[in-house]
């Protein structure tokens, strides 16, 4: 089981994380697409990841909106892998 980081280690790697937040103990970004094709597609992308890292994220589509959510469930708050996930979704193009 991953270790849930402190509130100061949260905070720490939030400063260098481009366009998450902490939301109700979860990190949160919302990215805007092109249309509902785009926002599909980029969702299919981050199951993608979500599957080869073995940790899976909560999804909401809104047209061209998708908001994705991380957090550890099993460690009861963020680790490293929502980080380290959150990370590979920016790579994204």
């Amino acid at each position: 089981m991953a270790e849930k980081l402190s509130d100061a280690q949260i905070a720490e790697r939030l400063a260098t994380l481009s366009g998450w937040t902490l939301e109700n103990g979860m990190l949160v970004r919302t990215f805007t697409l092109k249309n509902f094709t785009a926002a599909l597609a980029f969702v299919g992308a981050v199951g993608h990841l979500a599957e080869a890292a073995g940790h899976h994220p909560d999804i909401t589509i809104n047209y061209n909106r998708v908001k994705l959510a991380l957090t550890t469930h099993d460690s009861g708050g963020i680790t490293e892998k929502d980080f380290a996930l959150a990370a590979q979704i920016n790579a994204l193009p």
